[in-house]
């Protein structure tokens, strides 16, 4: 089974991609974790993307595109995987399409302005890589993790400002995805307002069972 998500910053992609590579036992590839990897290292690639992604903006469909290309091959991606965070664009959809057959395009869909707020109140944990929300989804001790009991930081990301910035981004770039994957008939629209939990089964239901 090979998945996209699709849905605006703090939609809620990356909690449900780990509840489903658990269910389904798939690979989970978030091209976001794998650029802020690079950041966090310092490298030469880390470096080309820092200030665009605290801006909100995008990396450029070639780079993107390379790094995707490469993760698919591992072995771990053979029996199937999730991704999150790519494609970004039609462009993308299309060099992906290139690569590999995806099954089910996920949209998690929600207004703005409940974006904008998840997005303020959002901590993701630096070890693991776990998301909470102070509204939505709060870790059962303040600024702790529940999975490894690392501090939750917050993203610089995630700041009113780069918040509206990326939801634009989204709107202009990213939306025609829905559109792209319904006309191929594999998109399956589920209601980000529902509870984190209620969206799973939703998910399970429409995908099936068995991976």
């Amino acid at each position: 089974m090979r998945l996209v998500l699709i849905g605006a910053p703090a939609a809620g992609k990356g909690t449900q991609a780990r509840k489903l590579v658990e269910y389904y036992k798939l690979a989970y590839i978030s091209t976001g974790d794998m650029l802020r990897e690079e950041v966090s290292r310092g490298t030469e690639l880390g470096k080309e993307v820092k200030n665009i992604m605290a801006s909100g903006g995008l990396v450029s469909d070639e780079l993107i595109i390379a790094i995707v290309k490469e993760r698919i091959k591992q072995d771990d991606c053979k029996n199937g995987f999730i991704l999150d965070g790519f494609p970004r664009t039609t462009t993308q959809a299309e060099k992906l399409e290139e690569m590999v057959k995806v099954d089910k395009a996920i949209y998690i869909n929600a207004p703005d302005n409940v974006m904008l707020e998840r997005l303020t109140a959002r901590e993701t944990c630096p070890k693991c890589g776990t998301s909470y929300n102070k509204i939505s989804l709060p870790p059962k001790i303040e600024g702790i993790c529940d999975a490894c009991g690392e501090g939750l930081t917050q993203r610089k990301d995630d700041t009113l400002e780069a918040g509206k910035a990326r939801l634009a981004t989204f709107h202009e770039q990213s939306e025609p995805l829905v559109e792209y994957y319904q006309k191929k008939g594999i998109l399956f629209e589920v209601d980000g307002l529902k509870g984190v939990e209620e969206i799973s089964k939703s998910i399970i239901a429409e995908l099936g069972e068995q991976a």
